[in-house]
């Protein structure tokens, strides 16, 4: 029967419209407002998912994210895994299956989008309860920002659903809304608490539209809030009991079918049984049975109960048993009856009330510790911190006229932490009965079978398998909660954490106080990995980048390579040329001609401040302070163990300001490096780092003709060799537009590097194309510019280095001035790991049959025929080219002790047999650099 568990008048679901659902292939109905779990229970439906290990009946044990049994697959709209029916909003259209803990990823990609989105604030309340509204309220009235994060859609917690609580609470949110510095999330999770007062929290954003939901609405955001103080109101999860049976369909937490009833009119049994060890499940019997249900029986297991709850339960018929327990149930989809000593008492739902947990998990992510409260029966915070602090029953306090006081206590007490003075102080409300009444007796386990009653529903754990840890011989709550898995699932032990520690402190005869509790670490709850990532997905997790020269090279048929994130030039093929043929082609070309390329993806990074120079005389080898104003100089960067970091040049453009080059992958490390040790090591250095490597747009212009191009584009450049010498640069006038031109070269010929505004770097790049016509000019790609630059034994810096490998190791002693005693780096250069004379060095390798092109990564070693395993290596091959200027192949090596071993014969291990090669030195052309100026 359709909705045959609502009960009138009760609820604050639209009654006026109906949603159609399906699930495990059945077709329901419930309305605006319900859960998933609701609108099931509201259609009689229990039985929802099978345990994951022993395929047992599961049903819905509670109302809220601390649910361990009923996960569903959603595969209408959108096909989501692993969800908690308790925390689902049903939407019209829904389509579900109960799972047995595995579900299914979606075949498609999903079209929502997720969001992340940064805030701060002075006061962080986490909970929209009475003691987070209170803590809200109170710390607006101080007029400070506040933010509010709750997980329901409407704020009000636990809160009877009273008029007077109501309105209240309709009051508070009201003043809330309309003050401009307040900020109520709804819908919003915190899922973790992290250093210096960040708190992530995951806001749902489609649940209650569908998840069909337009694509420019987020399906979930992330919010990352950096707050100055936080409230921590989380509030309390009821906790179970251990015995016989007691994972039935049918058996619930009291409070959260208090919850069902108050909050969406739905009654989740008719006839039933109450078993507690404290006075809050008095009030899940006594409202069960005004709205109808019978109340067979309250079976508390103190051998005292306040009068007060025996005159209620008296009055309506309900049997109360003092000093008994339930120790079974019977029922195979559902619970039909519950055991009693030795009577059985027939019952369609059981209610378990075994005491309340403060929800400390965020508190302990803040460092905070822990207390057992034996009163409660559960840990409470041991006291505040000083950004962070707790109120209400996350803090052990019950009653809801005590947790609304506590709530505005404790934002009295972040007030004065930020040194404001409170406004107008909250009235508390007649809000009635604490759904956490008053403590009770403390009972973790009915005597029984101890491999029937279950301590973590969801892991299919029970208490043997907890006596089976203890037995052997594990002490530590952590230790049994690896070796038996609970705690480990969804729920992260919400409901079986604290019921654990008390079975394995009696188990070992130990103060559950020392014994304590595992540690709950973030995130709180699961979040779907797309929420993390937002936008960062497809081409947006790593994106492509081109650079505003990337239509031409397509339109002139350029084959491209991946360089970091950007697409750049490989080779360009004319007439069905293969690579070998296109490269060589290319590399006569700006050997004895003009070529061109695109070098707009070298990192740049803009030094300004009055200590730039020192700045940049800690970064790198050499000197860069004395450097004039219109010169460059080239440097290394190494890391702190001495290495090879990265390479470049630097440009002086003023008295404060340089600009740094770096290699295209090492871009950001570069600049990151550059400014956390500014931020951390030298603060007191006046100086400021921007990327500007995509304002600007670089053309180097290469080859012996390349002045004569030059020329001709810039007519008011003087581009002698006395006006403009080598390693200087220009501000000037090229095609017409401002352009800045340094005399740098990474092929060893006569070289400029043409630097304009991005913008401008298409007009720029066709006038050079069209002036060098006449001249033959040729575009190369990045495989020519290698073959150029091994030719020259300029290093590539990851290629020929592999983060073992210093200036020294690469020829360039040179480069690390003997004038400082201080850059990064420059004691390691002591250690005597470094003065090895057998380190690797970079050397050149000349295949002794001049037509073998040896294969990057390959191995060197001492003789013809490979010996026995272990075979003893000398070094590997870092770069291997055909060289048009040579007339053969070529390679460049780090060799152990190579700057000895030149002219020696070594070999190559190649496909079952050995190439010989001879040990050169590195630079293998124009070696006295007579062709750099033309």
């Amino acid at each position: 029967m359709s909705n045959a568990f609502r009960v009138d008048a009760l609820g604050s679901v639209d009654r006026d419209k109906s949603l159609s659902f399906t699930f495990d292939g059945r077709e329901y109905t419930g309305h605006p407002g319900d859960t998933l779990a609701s609108a099931l229970l509201a259609n009689g439906v229990h039985h929802v998912a099978t345990s994951i290990k022993y395929g047992r009946p599961r049903g819905i044990m509670t109302a809220g994210v601390e649910e361990p049994n009923a996960l569903v697959q959603i595969e209408f709209p959108f096909p989501e895994p692993m969800l908690t029916a308790t925390t689902v909003e049903l939407y019209d259209g829904l389509v579900a299956r109960g799972l047995s803990g595995q579900g299914r990823l979606s075949t498609r990609p999903d079209t929502a989008r997720y969001d992340t989105v940064h805030a701060h604030c002075d006061v962080l309340v986490v909970g929209a309860g009475p003691a987070g509204l209170a803590a809200a309220l109170t710390a607006s009235r101080a007029g400070v920002r506040v933010v509010v994060v709750d997980e329901l859609p409407s704020p009000g917690g636990s809160l009877p659903g009273t008029a007077p609580a109501c309105e209240w609470v309709a009051d508070v949110t009201d003043e809330l809304s309309a003050n401009s510095d307040v900020q109520l999330l709804r819908r919003t999770t915190a899922i973790g608490y992290y250093d210096d007062g960040l708190v992530l929290a995951l806001e749902k954003r489609t649940d209650h539209l569908g998840a069909a939901a337009p694509a420019h609405v987020s399906r979930q955001r992330v919010w990352r809030i950096r707050a100055r103080q936080v409230v921590f109101a989380t509030g309390a999860y009821e906790r179970p009991i251990a015995f016989d049976d007691n994972d039935r369909p049918g058996i619930m937490l009291a409070g959260s079918a208090r919850t069902y009833l108050g909050r969406f009119g739905v009654l989740a049994g008719r006839e039933v049984v109450v078993f507690t060890t404290n006075d809050s499940a008095y009030l899940a019997a006594t409202e069960l049975a005004d709205a109808g249900a019978r109340v067979r029986a309250v079976i508390d297991a103190r051998s005292e109960v306040p009068a007060h709850w025996l005159d209620a339960c008296a009055a309506r018929g309900i049997e109360v048993r003092a000093g008994q327990a339930v120790s079974g149930t019977s029922g195979a989809e559902r619970i039909t009856g519950v055991r009693v000593g030795d009577e059985e008492i027939g019952c369609d739902l059981l209610l378990v009330s075994g005491g309340w947990n403060p929800a400390v998990a965020l508190f302990s992510q803040a460092r905070g510790t822990l207390r057992y409260d034996g009163v409660l029966g559960g840990f409470v915070p041991a006291g505040a911190l000083d950004t962070v602090r707790t109120a209400g029953a996350a803090r052990g306090v019950l009653g809801s006229a005590e947790v609304v006081s506590d709530g505005a206590e404790a934002a009295l007490g972040a007030l004065a932490a930020l040194g404001k003075t409170a406004g107008e102080p909250v009235a508390l409300p007649a809000v009635g009965d604490a759904p956490a009444g008053a403590p009770g007796a403390v009972l973790w386990q009915v005597p029984g079978s101890d491999d029937a009653q279950f301590v973590d529903l969801q892991r299919d754990q029970t208490v043997a398998d907890v006596l089976r840890a203890t037995g052997a011989g594990l002490t530590s709550v952590e230790h049994v909660k690896r070796y038996t898995t609970i705690g480990t699932a969804h729920d992260q032990g919400r409901t079986s954490g604290v019921l654990t520690s008390g079975i394995v402190a009696a188990a070992l005869g130990v103060d559950i106080a020392e014994l304590g509790t595992p540690r709950l670490r973030p995130p709180a709850l699961p979040v779907a990995f797309a929420a993390f990532a937002g936008r960062n997905r497809g081409e947006l997790f790593d994106p492509v980048r081109v650079t505003s020269l990337h239509r031409w090279h397509v339109e002139h048929g350029a084959l491209f390579e991946n360089v970091g994130q950007w697409k750049r030039p490989w080779y360009y093929p004319v007439g069905g040329e293969t690579i070998e043929e296109a490269v060589l082609r290319e590399c006569r070309a700006a050997r004895e001609g003009v070529g061109m390329m695109d070098g707009s993806t070298l990192g740049k990074i803009s030094v300004q401040g009055p200590d730039s120079g020192e700045l940049l005389d800690r970064f790198y080898t050499n000197v860069m302070s004395s450097l004039k104003v219109g010169r460059v100089r080239y440097g290394v960067m190494c890391g702190v163990d001495g290495m090879v970091f990265d390479d470049g040049t630097v440009l002086r453009l003023a008295e404060e300001e340089f600009l740094v080059t770096t290699t295209t992958g090492n871009a950001a490390k570069v600049l990151d490096r550059m400014e956390e040790w500014l931020q951390t090591e030298w603060p007191d250095l006046r100086v400021r780092l921007t990327s500007v490597t995509e304002h600007w747009a670089t053309i180097p212009l290469v080859g012996p003709r390349s002045r004569d191009v030059l020329a001709l584009v810039a007519p008011t450049l003087d581009v002698s060799n006395a006006a403009f010498g080598f390693m200087t640069w220009q501000d000037t006038v090229v095609a017409d537009v401002p352009a800045r031109v340094a005399r740098i070269s990474f092929s060893g010929e006569l070289a400029y590097e043409i630097n304009v505004p991005a913008w401008y770097a298409h007009t720029v790049w066709e006038a050079l194309y069209a002036a060098g016509g006449p001249f033959g000019i040729t575009p190369y790609g990045t495989e020519t510019m290698h073959v150029l630059r091994a030719e020259k034994a300029y290093p590539i810096i990851g290629q020929d280095t592999d983060g073992t490998i210093t200036p020294q190791d690469l020829g360039m002693s040179w480069v690390v001035s003997g004038k400082k005693d201080e850059f990064v780096g420059r004691r390691s250069f002591d250690r005597a790991e470094n003065r090895r004379a057998d380190r690797k060095q970079l050397v050149g390798l000349l295949p002794v049959d001049e037509r073998t092109l040896l294969p990057e990564g390959a191995q060197i070693i001492a003789t013809e025929t490979v010996p026995a395993p272990p075979v003893p290596m000398l070094g590997h091959i870092t770069s291997s080219y055909r060289s048009d200027a040579l007339g053969r192949t070529f390679a460049l090596a780090l060799l152990r002790g190579g700057t000895r071993r030149v002219g020696e014969t070594l070999y190559v291990p190649l496909e079952g047999r050995t190439v010989a090669v001879t040990v050169t030195d590195p630079v293998l052309y124009d070696k006295e650099g007579t062709r750099r100026d033309g």
